[in-house]
């Protein structure tokens, strides 16, 4: 169970859970062809499909190595994508990943289970029986918020222990994909871009459109909307003590502008505003290691050796 934790936050750390404006879990790799073959196949017909084993079929037909594509290593099996084997001397052994995981058959000298999204299980697609818990519809994985038209949150679950994550403002939760990202781009109901901004793009002529033109977000000065092609909205934000300058287009420091001058007045002081503008430097001075109580400061002397005198006869 340990090794299953650890196998699911390690996802997180390449993904970096990284920060997710577009929160990938991580970039999945091409999946071996090197299936295992149902047990209930004919080895005839399987070798009709695979001529690469035909020879080893033929002649043994009903050898264990006959469910191992080598000797030894880690292989899926051709129905289930979380069901794979281990192969020792040609004989398998049956294993299955934790519910919500699926087998990564990327490589069969190594023995690891990875989340659906990074693992093409279109030709194997049957899974064993959810174990769901509160919020977890499986033990492990991304699973959308249960209520309609909250698009933002969705849990992260792990052996049936959830947790609710908020995606970065603008984003939301995608369930083909499993991170965050453009509404436009999630489709689902009541998740699109006219569903969650009330914000229309300006009808603008070719030569604008193609700069993907910018607004500012008429409720919140931090904000700001990008129209990708002129006609497809996306929330964007200014960082902290910063306001969208519709004037000029860009993010810039609320003093400049005039119309949301005191947009962080009722937030921050006059003197945590200035710190955000000017942050002080961060220190580059190295500590000395501390001195060790009681050692010496002296030159290392030289060791002597005394040689023993010879014992008289």
């Amino acid at each position: 169970m340990a090794a299953m934790k650890i196998c699911i936050f390690a996802l997180l750390v390449g993904t970096t859970l990284a920060q997710r404006s577009n929160f990938r879990v991580g970039a999945g790799h091409p999946p071996s062809q090197r299936h295992l073959p149902p047990r209930t196949r004919d080895p005839v017909q399987e070798a009709a499909v695979e001529p690469k084993r035909k020879q080893a079929q033929a002649a043994a037909a009903y050898e264990a190595t006959e469910e191992c594509p080598e000797p030894n290593g880690f292989y899926p099996d051709g129905k289930q994508c979380d069901k794979y084997y281990a192969c020792l001397d040609g004989v398998p052994t049956e294993r299955l990943c934790a519910d919500g995981m699926v087998f990564n058959d990327y490589t069969p000298i190594e023995e690891k289970c990875d989340l659906p999204y990074n693992i093409d299980c279109t030709k194997r697609s049957k899974l064993q029986t959810p174990q769901p818990s509160q919020h977890c519809p499986r033990k492990n994985g991304y699973f959308g918020h249960e209520k309609p038209g909250i698009c933002d949150k969705f849990y992260f679950c792990v052996d049936g222990q959830f947790n609710m994550i908020t995606c970065p403002g603008g984003l939301v939760f995608n369930p083909k994909t499993g991170i965050c990202t453009w509404p436009d781009e999630v489709g689902v109901t009541g998740c699109k871009s006219e569903d969650i901004f009330e914000f229309e793009c300006p009808k603008v002529n070719e030569s604008i459109a193609v700069t993907h033109p910018r607004y500012a977000d008429p409720d919140d000065c931090q904000f700001f909307y990008v129209c990708v092609n002129g006609d497809l909205p996306r929330r964007n934000g200014c960082k902290l003590g910063q306001v969208f300058d519709d004037d000029n287009k860009m993010c810039n420091w609320a003093r400049f502008v005039p119309d949301c001058a005191d947009w962080y007045k009722d937030r921050f002081s006059d003197a945590e505003l200035y710190d955000l503008e000017n942050p002080k430097p961060k220190s580059t001075t190295t500590k000395r290691p501390a001195r060790v109580r009681g050692a010496s400061r002296r030159r290392p002397q030289s060791k002597v050796v005394k040689e023993e005198e010879p014992e008289e006869e």
